[in-house]
């Protein structure tokens, strides 16, 4: 914790969808005595997520904030050692405070899924945190602690075996339950906005460095989109299908690698599937899949059906109900062979709606880990990755919260 500040962490957001799932996991796990602040634009509003969250918050003040304006975001930023925040869609509405942050020295995790925002505060917040020793790290949720956190544990038991780097490293998800909110839509429908609108922006978004602290310095690997098809995977020996998140997680993932000096490998080929089995029925499953999955892209990207599909769509501040939140899950595996041959599996898993229950989790360790074990984390400043800003000390802390990080060398099929 820091010495001289007002407060030990700011929860911004505490009042949408996510941010209240946050509040209460904070009001259940944060230690006592650490110095939590509730803000948002409506102070009456902060007070009535107070007033649910049990005794342990009631002591917590409320800061009636505009993250959006310039001078409120300084002052949150001069308040606290840590800011989590869930205010999106973070490229309209997130830089001032990510700059704020940076300026101040205080620690920042979000929720973005949006490569454009990413690039803004590369420009925007890099030299500063990197001065200040600020850690600026984005994509604490479903997106995209399981992909970056699993690849960098896979990593890390490969070159505990000397069994040499990553080379080929798939992400399968094996199976999920879940909904999605109004403030995931409306982050999702931005970014789809900004690339209609720009033939950069879309470079940007389709290229698959698009995060890489050098682009200049990747590798060439050859064809790195992602899926979009279903196909018969002879390595993982099933069948697979796009999965929704690989556009983003893979960048971050790539981010890390790169921000380590390469440290997976120069050869490290990585993407992200949706994995619908072996058995008889496993492509006809892929293909509805694919299929609804391909019309509801395509639904929301264009604005007439947009427009009509606008009323059954969730608003922000919406979401799926408490026991769609406790019913859900998700498990995935990372799958990666090294230059040596070696065959790796590390499999990650978590009960809660993946985007909510699950990420409200993920955040709220988060937050957590920036405030309470900076003593422990690796040594680097600027806008950075779960796996290079927390590591192993996130994954510790995620594990101690019933998430499930395993990894292991594997026997060839």
């Amino acid at each position: 914790m820091r010495d001289g500040r007002e407060l030990d962490l700011i929860l911004l957001g505490a009042t949408g969808f996510v941010g209240r799932l946050t509040a209460g996991y904070l009001a259940g796990h944060a230690p006592p005595g650490l110095r939590i602040g509730l803000a948002g634009r409506s102070e009456k509003r902060l007070a009535a997520v107070r007033d649910g969250l049990g005794a342990a918050a009631q002591t917590w003040p409320l800061l009636a904030a505009d993250s959006t304006e310039p001078g409120s975001a300084r002052s949150l930023a001069r308040m606290a050692g840590a800011i989590a925040t869930t205010v999106g869609p973070y490229r309209r509405l997130g830089l001032p405070l990510a700059q704020a942050c940076a300026e101040a020295g205080t620690d920042y995790a979000d929720l973005t899924g949006e490569v454009l925002f990413i690039r803004d505060t590369v420009a925007g917040c890099q030299q500063a945190a990197a001065r200040t020793g600020a850690r600026i790290v984005h994509s604490c949720g479903f997106d995209s602690v399981p992909s970056d956190l699993g690849v960098l544990l896979t990593h890390d038991a490969a070159a505990a075996d000397g069994a040499g780097d990553l080379e080929d490293t798939t992400l399968v998800l094996t199976a999920m339950r879940g909904g999605v909110s109004g403030g995931t839509l409306a982050s999702a429908l931005g970014q789809i906005d900004d690339m209609r609108a720009s033939a950069s922006n879309r470079r940007i978004v389709t290229d698959p460095y698009a995060l890489s602290p050098d682009r200049a310095a990747e590798p060439a690997l050859g064809d790195e989109r992602e899926l979009s098809s279903v196909r018969s995977d002879p390595d993982l020996q099933l069948w697979t299908g796009p999965f929704i998140m690989a556009g983003f997680n893979t960048r971050i993932v790539r981010r890390s690698n790169a921000l380590q000096g390469w440290a997976y490998g120069r050869q490290f080929r990585y993407r992200e599937v949706t994995g619908f089995g072996s058995g008889p029925a496993a492509p006809v499953r892929a293909l509805a899949v694919t299929a609804e999955l391909t019309a509801l892209m395509a639904g929301v990207a264009l604005r007439p059906s947009r427009a009509l599909l606008r009323p059954v769509l969730p608003k922000p501040g919406e979401g799926p109900g408490e026991k769609a939140r406790r019913t859900g899950f998700f498990r995935l595996q990372v799958h990666a062979r090294t230059a040596t041959g070696a065959p790796y599996m590390t499999r990650v898993e978590a009960p809660g709606d993946p985007g909510y229950a699950a990420t409200a989790v993920m955040l709220g360790e988060s937050a957590l880990c920036l405030t309470l074990d900076r003593d422990r984390l690796p040594d680097r400043a600027g806008v950075l990755t779960p796996a290079t800003a927390m590591g192993t000390v996130l994954t510790n802390r995620l594990r101690s919260a019933s998430h499930t990080y395993e990894t292991a060398r594997i026997s060839p099929p």
